[in-house]
């Protein structure tokens, strides 16, 4: 059945939590008041807050901070919803939402992800964290029935500022939950990954964001319209990157342009890696994501594992559930497209986990005990609980390439290779459906139609005689020679389901599960990087070349009588922009510039190819 599939879009609010009250329970229970909160450089934020009607008891602050609009604006009109869950808004907060510096109501220039300054001289020398620090100084002091005690939180970008939040944190500050957090914007996060440009959600993305905003009463202007419901076609009628530009931004896209000039891990980039600046954390924090978010990913792993390496103060807890963007705010979490968990997860987490966090730090309840990382584990779908994450008794094993399509744990005995064709005006889908942009579904989608293709390898196993549980990130180490001077790696780790499989039940798409192939993880590489991401290098044709990298995070068991694959390919579109595999700047390519390559994976003896996955248990 041919699906029309719309992208994912970053998490524009948190206000999509499915709530039982809503307005007028809000109304009821609460009453808003709005203030415009000077910074230290004078500048003005607006501030919505929502205080309990109820005062017999002192209540915490709990703060969010977005470029996405906290309206409805004006004292006499109320949000649907308050706080991260239904619990919250029963339970009674203070609850704060803040349009950040320049965006909607609040004065100032804005600036995407705008850089750390660990050192400011002077008043006018500011960065989100000296915001939070003034918004929660000016809010202390002013804000009737406070109990001394704030937090933070946020999913996708408000996720970033509330990271930014506890970096010099103010003394009020005690607890932060950066949920899918920003980041930076080149290695692994959003519209970059391993040098490779998202091009889908890069360009769904800024082609609303970058749009200029009217005064916040006043109606937006309407999302951009495509020419076809078809992505597939539609990037690849645009043309190179430059088209972009030319026939839909014109000029407009602020940072549509500054992605377009920074093709490197530049300066530009590194003053955006937030994470070297999580040191010292003295609040606790409850860093969330989604394996299967394909929108960051990388955010949430990659902030947790800063704070731990900072060694914070505080307390720092990890969870990661099977989940989409934002899921474990808005939906049961019991399915991802035609991947079922056997269980409401999210609930599971907004009653166990989160709730449960910010009670015991703003609240002074109970000390839930959580652990250091509470994790999923998908294909025996049950959740677990470790003292760190990556788990520390996981152990890393080696899964070698064979020739003839094999997977095994031994080396090959015969050194040998596998080639394939890779044209960039025929890229391979990242779908086989009809999707206009990024779909959630993708990182659990069927891959059998890529395997089909003459230009995506496949490797894999013999049915397994035992499960093998892969937790943690795991790395792809391939020698290549390629006849082009640039080329694109995509390697995907995959469980294939064993013939008999049952069908689900009910089963409208007519699904057939025997012999599935579920995408696990899957990573693209730009080549030119292979050496470092500020040091771009050519390939030489037909020499041998080393191309390793680290794919992101998994906990997935691969059960007893399934498969492990892995498919490798150089294209994955509209997902991934294409490469002309041509050594040029591929941001200023145009048509002429893409051409045909041969490439090669070497396989057997010291230049075999390999991934070295950490393994819990015998791993085979």
């Amino acid at each position: 059945m041919r699906r029309l599939l719309l992208a994912a879009s970053l998490l524009p609010l948190t206000s999509t939590c499915v709530f039982a009250q809503g307005e007028n329970y809000v109304r009821e229970h609460y009453t808003k008041h709005e203030f415009q909160i000077p910074m230290r450089d004078g500048v003005k934020l607006y501030t919505a807050v929502y205080t309990p009607k109820d005062t017999s008891e002192l209540w915490p602050i709990l703060m969010t901070r977005t470029p996405y609009s906290v309206k409805p604006y004006g004292v006499d009109q109320a949000r649907k919803t308050l706080g991260p869950s239904e619990a919250f808004t029963k339970s009674k907060y203070i609850f704060v939402y803040q349009d950040v510096r320049g965006r909607w109501a609040s004065e100032g220039q804005y600036m995407n992800v705008r850089p750390h300054r660990p050192v400011k001289n002077g008043a006018t020398e500011i960065d989100e964290s000296s915001d939070t620090y003034d918004s929660l100084a000016w809010l202390v002091k002013n804000i009737p029935g406070y109990n001394g005690r704030a937090g933070l939180w946020g999913i996708s970008y408000p996720g970033f500022y509330a990271a930014m939040g506890a970096i010099e944190a103010h003394p009020a500050l005690k607890a932060s939950s950066p949920q899918a957090p920003v980041s930076e914007w080149f290695i692994g996060d959003d519209f970059h990954h391993n040098g490779c440009f998202m091009l889908a959600h890069a360009f769904r993305f800024f082609i609303n964001f970058d749009k200029p905003h009217p005064e916040p009463t006043k109606k937006s202007d309407p999302d951009f319209e495509y020419e076809t419901p078809n992505g597939y076609e539609f990037y690849l009628k645009m043309g190179p990157l430059p088209n972009a530009d030319e026939k839909y931004f014109k000029g407009k896209g602020a940072f549509w342009g500054e992605l377009m000039k920074h093709a490197n891990y530049d300066e530009f980039w590194q003053a955006r890696n937030m994470r070297a600046h999580l040191q010292k954390i003295r609040p606790a924090m409850l860093t969330v994501g989604g394996w299967y978010d394909a929108e960051n990913l990388f955010g949430a792993l990659r902030v947790y594992q800063s704070i731990e390496e900072k060694a914070p103060v505080g307390k720092s807890h990890l969870v990661m559930g099977p989940w989409y963007h934002g899921q474990w705010s808005n939906d049961p979490g019991e399915k991802l497209g035609n991947a079922a968990f056997d269980a409401k997860t999210s609930e599971f987490y907004r009653q166990n986990i989160e709730f449960p966090f910010f009670e015991h730090h703003l609240k002074f309840k109970q000390d839930p005990a959580l652990p250091e990382a509470y994790v999923f584990e998908t294909g025996t779908n049950q959740w677990r609980q470790h003292e760190a994450w990556p788990p520390k008794e996981a152990q890393v094993k080696t899964l070698y390439l064979h020739p003839g399509g094999k997977l095994e744990w031994a080396a090959p005995a015969a050194e040998g290779f596998e080639e394939y064709i890779s044209d960039p005006r025929k890229p391979v889908p990242f779908v086989d459906y009809i999707a206009q942009n990024m779909t959630r579904e993708y990182m659990t989608d069927d891959q059998r139609f890529a395997s089909t293709r003459p230009d995506v390898l496949v490797f894999q196993t013999e049915p397994l005689d035992a499960d093998v549980t892969v937790a943690g990130p795991f790395t792809a180490s391939l020698n290549v020679t390629v006849t082009g001077t640039d080329a694109d790696f995509v390697v995907k780790l995959i469980d294939v389901y064993p013939p008999d499989y049952p069908n689900p039940t009910p089963n409208p798409k007519e699904l057939r599960m025997g012999g599935y192939q579920r995408l696990v993880r899957g990573e693209p590489f730009r080549g030119r990087f292979r050496n470092g991401f500020s040091k771009p290098e050519p390939f030489e044709p037909g020499k041998a070349s080393k191309v390793e990298f680290e794919l992101p995070d998994v906990y997935h068991t691969f059960r007893r009588e399934h498969r492990l694959m892995v498919q490798i390919q150089s294209s994955w579109f509209p997902l991934v922009d294409r490469n002309p595999q041509k050594y040029i700047d591929i941001y200023s390519a145009r048509e002429t510039d893409f051409q045909k390559a041969t490439h090669r994976i070497l396989l057997g003896g010291r230049a075999g190819s390999l991934l070295r996955v950490p393994v819990l248990g015998t791993g085979k």
